[in-house]
């Protein structure tokens, strides 16, 4: 069906009306993060980098930020790890219950933050682990591993199931089937997954907040400005961290498309 002129324009300015509305928020705090004045007023003042210099000589916001990259760097591999192995076992074993197992698996991201986090503090806080860093680690795990799950899964879903019973019957074993079959035609998957579970680590708040007591990270260093005064530090600190955080989702979105563009061609 033939689309109108008049209709395609309509489309692109709802489009983009609806950038503008999800991205004006954003694009403010970037502005008033290199703003001289200390209020978020209009007009503005002059363009300074002060407020960065300020954040990265605080020596709580560098402990934040380290907190967060220690966190996301063992959190990413061993929620792709979970998530690979859930999603091979989904793609290769029929067992009783299995559809079950995988509604639990994938529910984690559907529960509202706020009960997870009090579930993962009362549990925690059990075995001795509330108020430490390992506390928002395994927290984190378990928030971030069914993305890895959904992205892996969905890759495994486009596989023919034969493939790997091919390679065994020519003679492979099941560890070099499983090495170049399967490993090849997931990485990019597993590469983006890796990306996507770093993103909602190093993003992830509420959780963080309940687990971590003392150990801070640059989400919850934030919370921490706020409640003292309101200061355009946050805004610097909200800026560093939406730029990496978007930055590893874009990274994991082109690992993907590029992918299917190899595949469709």
């Amino acid at each position: 069906m033939r689309v109108s002129q008049t209709t395609r324009r309509l489309t692109i300015a709802f489009v983009g009306l609806a950038l503008i509305f999800l991205y004006a928020p954003i694009l403010t705090n970037f502005v008033f993060s290199l703003n001289s004045d200390r209020f978020p007023t209009i007009p503005l003042g002059d363009f300074t980098l002060d407020w960065y210099r300020l954040i990265l000589a605080d020596a709580l916001v560098i402990d934040a930020f380290k907190n967060t990259i220690k966190v996301a760097l063992i959190v990413a591999p061993i929620a792709t790890a979970m998530g690979f192995a859930a999603a091979y076992a989904d793609y290769r074993f029929d067992f009783i219950g299995k559809k079950l197992v995988l509604i639990f698996a994938l529910m984690p991201p559907l529960i509202p933050l706020v009960v997870i986090g009090l579930s993962m503090l009362a549990y925690l806080s059990r075995i001795g682990l509330s108020g430490t860093l390992p506390a928002v680690i395994v927290s984190h795990i378990v928030l971030t591993s069914p993305f890895a799950m959904a992205i892996i899964r969905l890759r495994f879903s486009q596989i023919d199931g034969d493939l790997e019973f091919a390679a065994q019957n020519l003679g492979a074993s099941n560890w070099r089937a499983f090495r170049e079959v399967i490993i090849p035609a997931t990485k990019t998957s597993i590469l983006a997954a890796f990306l996507l579970c770093m993103a909602v680590s190093f993003d992830e708040y509420a959780v963080t907040w309940f687990v971590g007591g003392l150990e801070e990270t640059s989400s919850v260093r934030i919370l921490s400005f706020l409640q003292s005064a309101v200061s355009p530090r946050i805004n610097a600190i909200g800026s560093i961290t939406f730029v990496t955080s978007i930055s590893l989702i874009l990274g994991a979105q082109f690992l993907v498309l590029r992918r299917l563009t190899k595949e469709a061609s």
